[in-house]
């Protein structure tokens, strides 16, 4: 008799241990399960501040984003206008200091009219292309010129290789207009 209610009271031992530990199994995925559930329906920290308190944070995040951005970047730390011989300005005065003639990119086969000028302003060297035909007569060294942009903002233009700049005029007179003879280069 004994014998029998110890052997009962085991297996109601066994049943209970093993029926707590199924529980805490279960118990232990429903809940995971349900904080699964809800950060699926609704994030925490992640994607933009949102609200009434968050215009600081927004602020200061699109100002160091701003950063990323290349032309933004080059607008605005200063770099580029370093780089630039012309120093912002649209046209820079120089003076000529040889006439140099630059080959053409392949395909083409020519020598380009350019001109070796040093900037009045802040002594830096630039070549400049001399545009249309025979205007490179008109020119002389320690002439002063008129130097412009050539068209591409900063890079070069066609199959002239290096060449950022030409020539708009020759002592105070424009080169268009010497070219189609409706003035006269004065004597100096």
């Amino acid at each position: 008799f004994n014998y029998h209610i110890f052997i009962f009271l085991n297996f109601s031992i066994l049943f209970l241990l093993n029926f707590s530990l199924i529980f805490c199994i279960f118990f232990v995925f429903a809940l995971s399960f349900f904080s699964f559930l809800s950060s699926s329906t609704r994030p925490t920290n992640m994607g933009k501040p949102r609200g009434i308190r968050t215009a600081r944070r927004m602020r200061n995040h699109r100002r160091e984003q701003k950063w990323h951005d290349l032309t933004f970047k080059k607008k605005h730390l200063g770099t580029a206008l370093k780089a630039n011989p012309f120093g912002g300005a649209s046209h820079a005065k120089g003076i000529v200091l040889e006439k140099i003639g630059i080959e053409a990119k392949q395909p083409n086969s020519a020598i380009r009219k350019c001109v070796r000028v040093q900037l009045i302003k802040n002594g830096k060297r630039i070549t400049a292309f001399v545009p249309r035909d025979g205007c490179l007569n008109f020119i002389d060294e320690n002439d002063e010129v008129l130097v412009s942009g050539f068209g591409r903002k900063g890079h070069a233009v066609g199959d002239i290789p290096g060449v950022r700049f030409k020539v708009a005029k020759v002592s105070n007179v424009s080169l268009l207009a010497l070219y189609k003879h409706k003035k006269d280069k004065p004597r100096s």
